[in-house]
């Protein structure tokens, strides 16, 4: 476990990587610093990892801002814990949602009663 690396939760969506730097910047010298983006869309995801030069400077960054507002919203601040391990999914697949007319995907949604299949154009 790395003691200088925080979890920032409840960002605001619209918080950069150096809005956030800056702020935290109060509490020492921030290493890296970087809100997650959806893959997809690009877009914010209301967290980010912050890292510290020391581990006294991390505990004092979540000192400062845990429950304290910034951009409007009250910060979630604390110690990063390592991804926990996931079993593997029993039924071999990944994702879930429903595929439409193309079967498969995330499990047994009905297809409702719409006679003839659909084409796609």
């Amino acid at each position: 476990m790395n003691a200088n690396r925080l979890f920032v939760g409840n960002l605001s969506y619209q918080t950069m990587d150096s809005d956030l730097s800056a702020h935290f910047s109060q509490a020492g010298v921030v290493t890296s610093c970087n809100v997650m983006l959806d893959k997809f869309t690009g877009k914010s995801r209301g967290f980010a990892f912050i890292e510290f030069a020391t581990a006294e400077e991390a505990g004092k960054a979540v000192e400062m801002f845990h429950a304290k507002d910034f951009q409007g919203r009250a910060l979630t601040v604390n110690i990063a814990q390592p991804r926990e391990e996931r079993a593997p999914r029993r039924d071999g697949g990944g994702g879930g949602g429903w595929r439409g007319d193309r079967g498969g995907g995330g499990g047994d949604r009905p297809r409702g009663d719409y006679g003839e299949r659909r084409e796609r154009y």
